[in-house]
């Protein structure tokens, strides 16, 4: 008898996806993608219109709650209760992004996190994306609030991130998912 093989399955790829809506007497909008590969890093893909230029604290926060703007998303996901700090940080909240540059037009932000997941017991399907009004200090800026919100300031927009269709997407390498 011959070996059957049967070929491999592909990686399984989830896709996510967040419309960002002004919050208050804001302006900002935008869309933020997640693409992750079974396994993988999560890609993350925003691009942001109307923030002044400058920094701002972009978060995943806990809920998906609006029902009362951007204020009811709640605070930063942190399912392990750890001290607030950037996306490359050991000590992190899930949900820290740190921040998202704009030019005054627009800002965009392709990165991989290692923390955010779109499947299993943390992940931040059905949690909301909040872009804040002034820069994180990625925990270390020694205000009251820095260990907690990095003093990010206001929430000037925010949406719930959804489940979603495959899209095109190109990560940070290039490679096409």
């Amino acid at each position: 008898m011959g070996n059957c093989l049967s070929p491999a399955e592909p990686p399984k790829v989830t896709y996510a996806i967040c419309q960002l809506e002004p919050s208050g007497n804001s302006n900002v909008t935008g869309l933020v993608k997640f693409v992750q590969v079974e396994g993988g890093k999560t890609i993350i893909n925003a691009k942001i219109q109307g923030l002044k230029a400058g920094k701002h604290g972009f978060h995943i926060h806990e809920y998906g709650n609006l029902i009362d703007g951007c204020i009811s998303a709640g605070a930063h996901y942190n399912p392990f209760k750890k001290d607030h700090g950037g996306p490359n940080d050991e000590t992190r909240h899930v949900g820290d992004m740190g921040n998202i540059e704009s030019d005054g037009e627009s800002a965009i932000l392709v990165y991989e996190d290692s923390t955010i997941q779109l499947t299993g017991p943390y992940r931040i399907i059905g949690r909301s994306v909040v872009v804040h009004a002034d820069e994180d200090d990625l925990g270390k800026g020694g205000f009251p609030d820095s260990k907690t919100t990095g003093h990010a300031g206001a929430r000037l927009a925010c949406g719930v991130i959804g489940i979603s269709a495959p899209f095109e997407f190109e990560d940070p390498n290039k490679r096409k998912i």
